[in-house]
């Protein structure tokens, strides 16, 4: 079934189903926007289902979308591509993605962030399912939708699907992805830049080259965004204090976690939580 089909058809179901143990960024972003569209058009226009792939829901969609931030749980997965032939199309989001990308399954060669066009929907997870959630829903419900949804989220652009992806972390200079594999387990105390040049063996200099030629941005300021990133997640996705989700993420000052927030997402970590709360009761 096309997307032009799937536009048609006069409600829509969707399965989200997590084919992995611990929900990420790329299933919060890919939930949170479909959440909010189906808010936004209401239940006889979008029907939502959320599941995983040890409880796979017994009912028929239109479109099942596949995801998984971390190790796949590769064992479930010939009953969970089962279940997708019964629906009329599916998609494959992170690490569901790299496993059938592995597979020859996919059209798509993992250079861009997603790809629409070909059958299954691909997309390679993390911050891009945020763009991939909102261009779908703007093929399937408009132009008007999808605005919304930004203004919500804060989203000011959606990236292209031909926009390059991003290095794949086994691409990357080994030293690099050690680097970033300290910080991304260095979130609750972070590092310095100092730091995690030393522990990986190079100069402060070297480890700011790598991180500007490969990642286009310096060391510190991608390791405060990661932790931003973080603590949107935890905001929107768990029931911690904004105080504990601030020092879980690194910030020992509420109102540098604060400031911070805001100049990357445009709203106070108050006000994203308020907002979560506005729309759960809605």
């Amino acid at each position: 079934m096309s997307l032009s089909s799937l536009a048609s058809t006069q409600t829509l179901r969707i399965h989200v189903i997590r084919c992995d143990e611990e929900p990420g960024l790329g299933f919060a972003g890919l939930f949170q926007v479909l959440r909010l569209a189906a808010i936004e058009l209401g239940e006889d226009r979008l029907l939502l289902d959320v599941a995983t792939a040890g409880e796979l829901p017994d009912t028929q969609a239109d479109l099942i979308l596949l995801v998984a931030d971390e190790e796949l749980a590769a064992g479930r997965m010939p009953a969970v591509q089962a279940h997708c032939r019964k629906a009329g199309r599916y998609g494959a989001v992170g690490a569901v993605f790299e496993w059938l990308k592995e597979r020859g399954e996919i059209k798509n060669d993992g250079a861009q962030l997603y790809d629409l066009e070909h059958s299954p929907l691909t997309c390679c997870g993390g911050a891009a399912a945020i763009d991939f959630a909102l261009a779908l829903v703007k093929a399937c419900f408009g132009e008007a939708v999808q605005a919304a949804i930004m203004e919500t989220l804060c989203v000011t652009q959606v990236r292209a699907p031909d926009v390059p992806r991003p290095q794949a972390r086994q691409r990357l200079q080994p030293v690099l992805a050690e680097a970033l594999r300290l910080m991304e387990t260095h979130i609750e105390e972070p590092l310095n830049s100092d730091d995690i040049a030393n522990l990986v063996g190079i100069s402060r200099r070297q480890l700011e080259r790598l991180f500007k030629q490969h990642l286009g941005n310096m060391p510190a300021r991608y390791y405060l965004e990661m932790r931003l990133q973080h603590a949107r997640n935890l905001l929107l996705e768990s029931h911690h204090s904004i105080v504990q989700v601030g020092l879980m993420c690194g910030f020992s000052s509420g109102a540098h976690f604060a400031t911070a927030y805001g100049t990357l997402f445009g709203i106070t970590p108050r006000e994203e939580r308020q907002r979560k709360i506005a729309l759960s009761r809605n």
